[in-house]
């Protein structure tokens, strides 16, 4: 067992002299990033002692009263409303008894039965009453079931490189919001603020992945300069169609938020969102193109600039046709709804291409995928200049 424990120990210090350079960059993107969400952390709400609400978990002990039925011109759907004994499980009212209403119609609610979990929007008067509605049916245990079979699929699927990538992942979640989405909110400007956060958590995930490396380099370049692309592109579609974030139909809550004092920049947030959207497909790009072009030079280290660039293009334009494919029908399947609800309004041709929604969806749709096209050639130029008389070592 000590043998054990001290051959762990000096693989574990010899990894670490191996990667030391990668866990001191890592170490400080670490830093920074604990120090500047401190500093923009949002300041905490005052209490009121006036009415304030609060939302807590319960469960169904009994049903009192249900007046729920289908209604066949809703597809089948639940209308009506119901009464209920709740226990609540959660927060400073735990263990106490409510009498609750559930309103329920095809577009939020559903009935519920005892024994059923629900989430409580509880309203706390200054005497102490209080009065309950179920917000909504308690999904919270489903929603943590799904993302423990999405970690322990990545996990089992992709080994060390599947841990890492979900690291990854969740320093990027951190990122957009605990520093851009408070930075956002303070006023910071939208597309500079956006483009730094995308460019510093992709610099983490690559340099996790990979360490330093040219392979490295080469990818967070490529992916750099992929996103300025879209940016630009969709700066410019955006100036000519005469059309910028203030033309969303979320818009609205924000707009009152600016209106009351608030000094969020609404009009980036379009482009914002493209670059946001993008960053994903152009760093797998990236890598796939980077990562390629390194096993191509360590096979055959004589190949030259213009060589090693045409390999990259010809991986490069395999991957472009089913990328492409995939951006444009995610924005299409986000936006099914909407899609169905204006074709069956049968609208003239005219009528639909001036729309503000079809140019908002073609704008975005187009700019990423013309950012992810143009961050093949971008890392494939890259990957050849810096990897051309740079000597590597064919991994395994």
């Amino acid at each position: 067992m000590k043998k054990t424990k001290g051959t762990c120990g000096k693989a574990l210090a010899q990894w670490m002299r191996k990667n030391r350079r990668s866990i001191l960059v890592l170490a400080a993107a670490a830093i920074l990033f604990i120090a500047v969400a401190y500093i923009v952390r949002p300041e905490p709400e005052e209490e009121s002692d006036a009415v304030h609400t609060v939302y807590e978990n319960g469960k169904i002990v009994q049903i009192l009263s249900d007046s729920t039925e289908l209604d066949e011109r809703s597809d089948n759907s639940y209308r009506g409303e119901q009464l209920m004994l709740v226990d609540v499980t959660t927060g400073e009212y735990a263990g106490k008894q409510l009498q609750v209403y559930n309103y329920v119609a095809p577009i939020y609610g559903v009935p519920l039965k005892v024994g059923n979990g629900v989430t409580l929007q509880i309203s706390v008067y200054e005497n102490g009453d209080l009065r309950a509605t179920v917000f909504e049916y308690n999904r919270e245990p489903v929603m943590i079931l799904i993302v423990a079979l999405f970690l322990a699929v990545t996990v089992l699927v992709g080994g060390k490189t599947g841990a890492k990538s979900l690291i990854g992942l969740l320093v990027t979640l951190a990122c957009l919001f605990w520093i851009l989405l408070p930075l956002l909110m303070k006023g910071a400007p939208t597309l500079l603020t956006v483009f730094f956060v995308c460019a510093y958590a992709a610099a983490f995930c690559f340099v996790l992945l990979g360490g330093l490396s040219r392979k490295t380099a080469c990818a967070l370049l490529g992916t750099l300069l992929g996103i300025g692309v879209a940016l630009l592109f969709a700066l410019l579609a955006q100036t000519l169609a005469k059309i910028d974030g203030m033309r969303n139909s979320e818009i609205e809550p924000l707009l009152q938020l600016r209106q009351d004092g608030s000094s969020l920049g609404l009009k980036g947030l379009l482009v914002g969102g493209i670059v946001i959207s993008t960053l994903g497909a152009v760093m797998d790009v990236a890598m796939s193109i980077s990562s390629a072009l390194y096993e191509v030079h360590a096979v055959n280290p004589t190949l030259n600039r213009h060589q090693l660039f045409r390999s990259g293009m010809n991986i490069g334009r395999d991957m472009v046709g089913t990328m492409t494919n995939t951006l444009i029908l995610a924005f299409f399947g986000s936006s099914l709804t909407l899609i169905l609800y204006l074709n069956s309004l049968d609208l003239q041709p005219h009528q639909l291409f001036s729309s503000a929604y079809l140019a908002r969806e073609v704008i975005s749709g187009i700019s990423s995928s013309i950012g992810v096209i143009l961050s093949v050639p971008a890392t494939a130029f890259i990957s050849s200049i810096l990897m051309e008389n740079a000597k590597v070592e064919l991994r395994g």
